[in-house]
């Protein structure tokens, strides 16, 4: 894969739990992600405010972010995290595989969204793909291409396509 593999950013959930985000190293602008994102659920009161603290800390405080209203559940419009509060709007036309950030300096951050119950192999190579340094894969395409490559390798193994021999 080219460029960097990014840094995962090590800050909990609502619920407690370790947020799964990998960001590029650094802002490549003809990259077409800034990294990934893996919830746990679609709820965006659990899963939004450690993710709101995480790119605050990295691109200074978001005010508003941008997601898919098909896959959500849930449309509310304000989110306080981190001691902001952050304007959430809801596009049925935009792809559930990508959350837009935007920030109070005007940055733009673009996220890949993984959604929460893709296996944990594809969803790590998902992620590792989005914050690649030389990553001009689009969301979707990202998330079609590791699906199908993970199906392609199941199927193999399960027909007897493994290479691997056990040992006795």
């Amino acid at each position: 894969m080219p460029g960097s593999s990014g840094i995962s950013i090590r800050v909990r959930s609502s619920d407690g739990s370790a947020l799964r985000l990998l960001l590029a190293e650094k802002h490549v602008s003809r990259a077409v992600l800034d990294g990934g994102w893996w919830p746990r659920t679609w709820d965006p009161e659990a899963e939004l405010p450690g993710l709101i603290v995480a790119l605050s800390a990295r691109y200074g405080p978001v005010r508003q972010m941008q997601l898919s209203g098909n896959v959500w559940q849930g449309r509310i419009r304000r989110l306080a995290a981190g001691g902001l509060v952050v304007r959430l709007g809801w596009f049925n036309s935009m792809d559930p595989a990508l959350l837009v950030a935007l920030t109070e300096r005007g940055d733009q951050v673009d996220l890949l969204v993984v959604p929460p119950s893709t296996p944990q192999p594809v969803a790590e190579e998902a992620m590792k793909t989005a914050a690649s340094s030389g990553n001009l894969v689009r969301a979707p395409q990202i998330l079609s291409a590791k699906t199908i490559a993970s199906r392609e390798k199941a199927v193999w193994d399960n027909e007897g396509g493994s290479t691997t021999v056990a040992s006795r």
